[in-house]
């Protein structure tokens, strides 16, 4: 039985930032069975086991919950990316570790990472604006890593953290939907590779 279960049968009044998460929980799963469209506001709160007015008590509205939501996963992501920066000194670690962070997201809660790289809601400015802060947020804080261990102007080192950034979640969705063939750290191991050495230094041409 999931603590979900067990809070839905009990009936307990939790405090607010427990309710909250409970919430977002049931948000979650409705979202990820329902798509954001088809998803009902009375089907959360019978997930979450709570009543409707409980329910907009938290949230006015679906958007404002799928927003909440977002930002959550946002800050999920933001906070991996920023825990893998700080996990060594070493830069040649700091680049497996901080692709690592990426392909860990996307395969931890599939849910959450397309509601981040694959909203169908972009149209919705504070929906934009949610996802764009998943990529400049990551791209900060590895710029300011750069700038400050590699010697590079703010301007260079922005650039290679974009592009590490876009090799990365790009790399992890595509592994996600083929990694039947390969290991989670052979992919990683082979992104991080590409994105230290470059190709012509990681992977140079083969004798004819």
């Amino acid at each position: 039985m999931t603590e979900m279960t067990r809070l839905q049968q009990r009936g307990v009044r939790l405090p607010r930032t427990e309710r909250r998460a409970q919430l977002l929980a049931a948000a979650q799963r409705v979202f990820a069975e329902n798509g954001y469209h088809a998803a009902a506001m009375d089907e959360i709160a019978e997930v979450a086991g709570v009543s409707k007015p409980v329910l907009y008590q938290h949230f006015p509205g679906k958007l404002d919950l799928y927003i909440a939501l977002l930002e959550s996963h946002v800050d999920e992501l933001v906070k991996r990316v920023q825990t893998a920066l700080d996990s060594t000194t070493e830069n040649r670690q700091r680049v497996p570790a901080t692709v690592g962070a990426f392909f860990d997201f996307v395969s931890n809660d599939a849910g959450a990472f397309r509601m981040v790289f694959e909203s169908d809601l972009r149209g919705e400015p504070a929906v934009q604006e949610a996802v764009d802060r998943a990529t400049s947020a990551s791209v900060d804080a590895i710029t300011e890593t750069i700038t400050a261990d590699a010697g590079l102007d703010e301007d260079k080192a922005r650039l290679l953290a974009v592009g590490l950034v876009g090799m990365s979640q790009v790399s992890a969705r595509f592994w996600l939907q083929h990694h039947q063939s390969m290991s989670r750290e052979e992919a990683v191991a082979l992104t991080a590779n590409l994105a230290w050495r470059g190709i012509g230094g990681g992977f140079p041409l083969k004798d004819a």
